[in-house]
């Protein structure tokens, strides 16, 4: 029965999701809904004690980051920098190969550091122009996008600065260019199989006379200078983030330490911060400041006076999507605190192969919580230990467990709750109904990879 109430809390969820309502406004409804079955006088306590400071935990990580990068895909827009990159990229790839241009770009900026909710916000501009160009339907530009910025530079390429490569070192005491052949195939198949698919889907388009379509919503605005701004200069506010993060991520811990303490005047206890916890943010916020500024230096006089509008509209974007996520964030620790999550975790137990085991168990709680991060992070807490002990004496490197546990987390976690989708679908001002379907295609390509890479690890011993 406590199975049974996570199933339907989660398929509300998806459901309500997926037809458009507000999560903000849901997620805590279906999370109660859960706690109501389980005891119905818990829904206080555990409104307040979970969901609420998982939410105002999320937003206190993540707010700021969200809105400097909303302030700087802004910026990137209405400086006429997108215009003037994809006209560019247009020339160098040729406009039928719109679609790999806009994968290439996330993919280089989340390599980069960038992080996946900035880069929603950075290239949904560029992503737009050259779409319109080559009469792409804009439908199409979510799931290229998460091609791009959800998939292979997030898990699976050896040395990625994402979370979810970091996250499984420190339960298996490894670094994040573990098991780096594997992480190089399963990118090089999600990659392939990835664009395989959208290009079939632009084809299938073209054939019935579908272009980029008319009365969106969200649309960036055009740029209406008579010259282009030159592409060098366009491009260097993205290199500015891309390098800065890079540099502010070493510079940071060396100047603070790992725990930062100071004692203010009128304070009786000092404010210490964990910066091996903060430091990556603080990183990208830095970063993207300076990409900020960069745009501001170069084209201040074509910005100005639409600034003020173009902040709010900013703005307005920011919040709406970090409190998506943020609510999404919410939902999964309520469900983690269930007794049904319990019963889930032992039945994934009881699969004998241990990297079989551990990728299923990593994708399934992705999926549940909605989170690629919160669903590893879940399931290595309460499992690694069982991994470990199976995988020595199947003799199996942990370094082949780290890669696996990366590449799980980013398998199903992309379900229609999870934040990620909620917020590249609000920024892009499309909807689930429109658009999901491609993302839930790459979704089920990332997920195959895993097994791929078990498969190729299985028939050949590299690693």
């Amino acid at each position: 029965m406590s199975f049974m109430i996570i199933l339907v809390s989660l398929a509300l969820l998806m459901i309500v999701a997926y037809r458009g309502f507000s999560v903000i406004l849901f997620a805590p409804i279906c999370a109660l809904i859960a706690v109501a079955f389980t005891d119905v006088s818990l829904i206080p306590p555990l409104f307040n004690g979970i969901f609420m400071e998982k939410l105002v935990g999320f937003v206190k990580l993540y707010f700021p980051v969200f809105l400097l990068g909303a302030v700087f895909g802004k910026l990137i827009e209405l400086s006429g920098f997108s215009k003037s990159i994809v006209a560019s990229v247009i020339k160098i790839v040729g406009r039928e190969r719109a679609i790999l241009s806009i994968v290439l770009v996330c993919a280089i900026l989340t390599y980069g550091g960038v992080s996946l909710f900035v880069v929603v916000f950075a290239v949904y501009p560029f992503a737009a122009e050259m779409f319109r160009q080559s009469d792409i339907p804009k439908r199409l530009i979510p799931g290229t996008i998460a091609l791009g910025a959800f998939t292979f530079t997030m898990d699976s390429l050896p040395g990625s600065p994402q979370i979810q490569n970091i996250i499984p070192t420190t339960f298996f005491n490894t670094n994040t260019w573990a098991a780096p052949w594997l992480g190089v195939i399963g990118a090089v198949f999600i990659l392939v199989i990835g664009l395989m698919y959208l290009n079939w889907r632009r084809r299938q388009a073209a054939v019935a006379g579908e272009g980029y379509g008319s009365g969106h919503i969200n649309e960036p605005t055009e740029y209406k200078a008579e010259k282009l701004p030159n592409a060098f200069v366009a491009v260097f506010p993205l290199l500015v983030v891309g390098v800065m993060n890079k540099i502010l991520t070493e510079l940071i811990p060396r100047y603070y330490g790992e725990i930062h303490s100071t004692t203010l005047s009128g304070s009786a206890k000092p404010l210490v911060t964990d910066i091996h916890k903060i430091g990556a943010i603080w990183a990208v916020e830095g970063a993207l400041l300076l990409g900020i500024l960069c745009i501001l230096l170069f084209a201040f006089k074509t910005v100005k006076n639409q600034f003020a509008d173009g902040s709010k509209a900013a703005v307005s974007g920011a919040l709406l999507a970090s409190l998506n996520t943020a609510s999404e964030y919410g939902f999964g620790g309520i469900i983690a605190a269930m007794p049904g999550f319990a019963v889930i975790s032992d039945a994934l137990k009881a699969i004998p192969n241990p990297l079989i085991n551990e990728s299923i168990t990593v994708t399934v709680l992705a999926g549940i919580t909605g989170s690629a991060s919160g669903g590893m992070s879940i399931a290595l807490a309460a499992m690694s230990e069982t991994f470990i002990k199976a995988a020595n004496a199947a003799h199996i490197p942990m370094e082949v467990l780290h890669r696996v546990a990366s590449m799980a987390s980013g398998g199903m976690d992309t379900l229609p709750h999870n934040g990620a989708v909620i917020t590249l679908l609000a920024v892009t001002g499309l909807t689930h109904k429109t658009s999901y379907k491609d993302i839930f295609a790459v979704t089920l390509i990332k997920t195959a990879a895993v097994f791929v890479v078990i498969a190729v690890y299985y028939l050949t011993g590299i690693y």
